[in-house]
């Protein structure tokens, strides 16, 4: 019979907001060069990519939900929604590969530098002073202070996100709301203190590439904490409104994924870019 679907697939229906999101993608980028070079009308571009990517997360982001509920999502399309955010993922560890590869480089290759006046000077292809990553006198975190408690913190939100999906899974509701909640919490408490560790850190972005390494790195995870905890609200507000079923969760599953990720990845600046990074040199 002509119409008649033989397949567990689910296909879509045209839909005009990947082609506003993908303009709204490039308006965005684009007033960001405006920003960075100070040219005139950077934040009327930058704004309305700003507008158009929210909205743009608002109605594509909805229309999902809505085939969700209307059971468009077949096993088989949930196992592709699946392999989707398994490549996300491993292409966000890459994107991190990338800044640790750079830190190993400057602090296994460092520049010659010396400081004058408490001022520290990278000298390129001068004879007779001494590399040394990070530059000398200059002074660092405490590893075992702040970054320690952070730590402490991100592995105690993994064990609260787990336990809002392990509630979900039996059936109890009102366990993944309040793992929800406590996740949320931690995560903001988080930021809250990473925002609080730069603003007493005794070094500046770009004074050298200690740096430079230390705040790209920390600071494009502190981003992906932002993402993630907006990405659990998003979870808790849908949970309110009786979304997920014990069989069908993907939406939380994969903003549980995403926290895990950013949980291990911070394990690793923890290690790598605080204790290891930082070693023997003067603690602020």
């Amino acid at each position: 019979m002509a119409g008649t679907k033989t397949h567990d697939y689910h296909i879509l229906e045209p839909d005009i907001w990947p082609l506003i999101g993908a303009i709204s993608a490039l308006t965005f980028t684009t007033g960001m060069v405006l920003m960075m070079h100070d040219l005139a009308a950077w934040r009327i571009v930058l704004g309305i990519g700003v507008l158009g990517l929210i909205a743009t997360f608002f109605s594509w982001f909805g229309n999902v939900v809505t085939e969700a509920h209307a059971g468009d999502h077949t096993p088989v399309v949930q196992l592709h929604l699946r392999y989707g955010m398994i490549l996300f993922i491993a292409s966000e560890v890459m994107f991190f590969v990338g800044w640790f590869w750079s830190f190993f480089d400057f602090a296994l290759f460092p520049a010659p530098v010396e400081v004058v006046d408490g001022v520290t000077q990278e000298l390129f292809g001068q004879e007779g002073v001494i590399a040394q990553f990070p530059p000398k006198g200059l002074e660092v975190l405490n590893a075992f202070e702040l970054p320690l408690l952070n730590t402490l913190i991100l592995l105690c939100s993994g064990t609260t996100v787990t336990w809002a999906h392990h509630s979900l899974i039996h059936g109890d509701r009102q366990g993944l709301k309040t793992g929800l909640w406590l996740t949320i919490a931690l995560g903001v408490l988080f930021t809250c203190i990473q925002a609080y560790e730069y603003a007493v850190a005794p070094f500046a972005f770009g004074e050298n590439t200690y740096g430079s390494a230390f705040y790209m790195a920390t600071g494009f995870h502190g981003f992906h904490v932002l993402v993630g905890t907006i990405f659990l609200i998003v979870c808790l507000f849908r949970s309110y409104a009786g979304h997920f079923t014990p069989r069908q969760h993907f939406g939380f599953e994969a903003a549980a994924w995403y926290w895990h990720f950013v949980d291990v990845v911070w394990l690793f600046l923890f290690v790598v870019v605080y204790i290891w990074g930082g070693w023997g040199a003067p603690i602020h």
